[in-house]
């Protein structure tokens, strides 16, 4: 090595952090698996680079290296070539089973919020379902288990001048049904809207919360965690009746706590990364052409 390599390499380790131990390198690259800056298959820095970039030596690396192996985060971990960051461990069954709204979408989201940057695009006919998911996260916020840098939240829901679908009545005029469900859109988008901005005073938590409109009635929804993951599921419709004010009415509707959630997960092989790249496409292309800038109020 030159000398004025040497110096180069000095002048690095010097400007690095200081104190770095092995864990802490740990942490970091976990963070960056996790969030899915480093993706299934792609190369690590080598012990080198990182031991330059966390100003620690190699030995460090290395530990923290191992230490990802025993998590089933990296494989191929050995002092000649650089390793990889690890394909998801062969899931069980029920790892990938489709579950009900209710029950799959809350343990995502928590898992969601391990990332510094949180980012969550929902399109669904309220946001019942995603403002109960996020709770658990926030209420680990405020106990101090975890505080991501940032989040960013987009919703997409139905206008409020379309004629919905569903839910509709069987029979007869609509007006009561559609004030119903938007009562309640309007209703769970603000509280889902109050409860994220409260981290900004709280935790001092980078927040934006975004609604926009849609001019159809999704016969999906569809929730996107991070850049990584897509939870798919459809609207079934049903025949139910209920009393809404002093009138019973037959309508059809969907139980969208229960509608089965598929998920699929960028690098589980290619039709789960390419559902995941087309849905943001998807998601992207709704946002930026036909959508329009959404109000929670109960105005006319």
């Amino acid at each position: 090595m030159s000398p004025d390599h040497a110096s180069v390499n000095e002048r690095k380790r010097a400007s690095g952090p200081p104190h770095r131990s092995h864990r802490d390198v740990a942490d970091a690259l976990r963070d960056r698996i996790r969030s899915g800056e480093l993706r299934p298959g792609q190369r690590m820095p080598t012990q080198a680079e990182l031991a330059l970039e966390f100003g620690v030596e190699r030995g460090a690396v290395r530990q923290a290296l191992r230490i990802l192996q025993s998590e089933q985060l990296l494989a191929n971990v050995s002092k000649g070539s650089p390793a990889t960051v690890a394909a998801p461990s062969g899931p069980s069954p029920d790892a990938v089973r489709p579950e009900p709204t209710m029950v799959g979408l809350a343990p995502r989201i928590a898992a969601a919020f391990q990332a510094p940057h949180v980012e969550i695009d929902a399109l669904c006919l309220t946001s019942v379902s995603l403002t109960m998911a996020i709770g658990e996260p926030l209420r680990q916020i405020h106990a101090g288990g975890r505080k991501p840098a940032k989040v960013d939240v987009r919703v997409l829901l139905p206008s409020r001048d379309i004629d919905l679908a569903f839910p509709a009545p069987v029979e007869g005029d609509g007006g009561h049904v559609h004030r119903r469900w938007l009562d309640q859109r309007n209703a769970q988008g603000q509280v889902l809207r109050h409860n994220l901005l409260m981290l900004r005073t709280t935790h001092n938590i980078d927040v934006q919360v975004e609604f926009r409109a849609l001019p159809f009635t999704p016969p999906v929804k569809l929730y996107l965690l991070n850049g990584a993951e897509a939870l798919f599921a459809y609207y079934t419709l049903t025949k139910r009746g209920e009393e809404i004010g002093q009138e019973y009415l037959e309508m059809w509707d969907a139980q969208g706590t229960q509608s089965m959630l598929f998920p699929f997960h960028q690098g589980d092989g290619l039709r789960d990364t390419t559902f995941v790249e087309q849905s943001h496409l998807w998601f992207n292309a709704l946002w930026e052409t036909i959508s329009q800038d959404l109000k929670l109020n109960p105005g006319p």
